[in-house]
Order: C-alpha cells, then sequence, then structure tokens
C-alpha cells in the first residue's frame, strides 16, 4: 500500500500522481492501481513516469469511474500499486528519439532520464503540461501544441525511436519508419500501446493486440511493440 504525496492537476483532466513507497521499473513498463474498495471492480493500468528514491510517479487522464475517483485523491490518502507489469521499451544506444502524443508522454519522462541525450518531440492538441521536465535529459526539446509533433521527426536521423500516443499517430509513426527504411535509413521503432486492460497479467485477453504473428497481448507481451509487429486496423 503507498501513501499519496500529491495529485496536482496540470491540465484539463489531466493529473500527476506522486506515490510514496519502494517502487521500481523498467522504461514503459505499467503499474495496477487502484484507490477504492469492491468498485469499479477492475484497477486501472497506469505507466511509470518517473521513479525516485522516495516514491513513483504517474500521469493520468481522467476518462471514466476509476480515474475520478484518483482525480479526488489528496496528499496522505492511501492507494493500492501492483506491478511493474509488462515489456516494456529496450535499453538502446545510438541516436535516440522520444516522441509523445497528449498523455502519450507519460512513458516518456522515465525514458529521457535513462537515454540521457536523446532527442525529445512532444504533442498537444491543447495545453501542453510536464513539458520542462525534459529539458534537463533531452539534447533537443521540440514541442507542438495543435499540430502534428511527427511532422517534426526526420525518422531517417535516429537509430530507434520511441513512441508514445493517440492509435492514429501511432500507425502514422510506423508508417514512417517504413519510408525510412524504404529510402536506406533504417530505424528500430518502438510502439506504446494504450490499449484498455483488466487483469494486467495476460489472463483476461480484454488488451488484445493484432501482430503479423497472431493475436497478442499489450499488457503481458506489451505494452511495447515493435511498429513492424503491429497490425493497425483503421
Amino acid at each position: 500500500m503507498g501513501t499519496v504525496i500529491s495529485n496536482e492537476r496540470l491540465a484539463d483532466n489531466v493529473y500527476h500522481l506522486r506515490v510514496s513507497g519502494d517502487y521500481g521499473g523498467e522504461m514503459g513498463q505499467f503499474y495496477m492501481l487502484r484507490a477504492w474498495g469492491a468498485y469499479p471492480v477492475l484497477s486501472r493500468p497506469l505507466s511509470i513516469h518517473q521513479v525516485e528514491d522516495n516514491g513513483i510517479e504517474f500521469l493520468y487522464h481522467v476518462v471514466g469511474e476509476g480515474t475520478e475517483l484518483f482525480a479526488q485523491l489528496t496528499p496522505g490518502d492511501d492507494i493500492n500499486l501492483e506491478g511493474p507489469f509488462g515489456s516494456g521499451f529496450p535499453a538502446v544506444t545510438g541516436r535516440v528519439a522520444l516522441v509523445g502524443g497528449g498523455i502519450g508522454i507519460a512513458p516518456l519522462l522515465y525514458c529521457a532520464r535513462e537515454i540521457p541525450g536523446c532527442d525529445v518531440y512532444l504533442g498537444f492538441s491543447r495545453e501542453p503540461f510536464r513539458t520542462e521536465e525534459f529539458r534537463p535529459y533531452a539534447a533537443k526539446l521540440t514541442v507542438d501544441v495543435g499540430g502534428l509533433i511527427l511532422d517534426n521527426v526526420d525518422f531517417a536521423e535516429y537509430d530507434h525511436i520511441f513512441v508514445c500516443g493517440p492509435h492514429p499517430m501511432l500507425k502514422a509513426a510506423q508508417l514512417k519508419g517504413i519510408a525510412a527504411a524504404t529510402s536506406g535509413s533504417p530505424v528500430n521503432v518502438y510502439l506504446s500501446l494504450e490499449n484498455r486492460m483488466a487483469c494486467g497479467i495476460g489472463a483476461c485477453l480484454v488488451c488484445s493486440v493484432s501482430c503479423k504473428d497472431g493475436q497478442r497481448k499489450a499488457c503481458a507481451d506489451g505494452p511495447v511493440f515493435l511498429a513492424e509487429e503491429v497490425v493497425f486496423h483503421d
């Protein structure tokens, strides 16, 4: 059981939650959180935003009953965390870019700390948040509001690109990776999928992902996949 240190509203329906305790994890992994009793039945998956000596941090977007309850948490409240779960981003070397869209920036701050000198691209449809926290780690920080953040990224410049955001953005990143490879600049593009999850351990199949080798599970096989593995249906 953790204790809420702070729960700050950053933008419209976006919050930054800090929880005290001895928690760890790797880039791109997630925890299952709950701050209630029997209902809602399911805990909520949140990717690791940052790990500190005295706790762990998350970003979340209020989209339903569970996250509405998270938004009511105040310092000193108890919250249950299980994890870390999932297969996250790999440890890499070379030229690296991190690309996040909206709440999809959540797992990338931890990546930026683990890969100092990477380039960071953050896109928002409206009010930006938590952008300056990336600056100490980034060789270059690009923030776009109202446009398409991928338009700022030359995929041919990088060996590895980590991407997290809405599905249309992930599909577009997949296509840009294919285009770069076709033009003679192969790049490893990794996508963090934000599929709805229930159990978090691969038992319920709610978070099924279509891949070239069949159906896989975002919670256990991912949430991070090589872009070339994923099949988008829209």
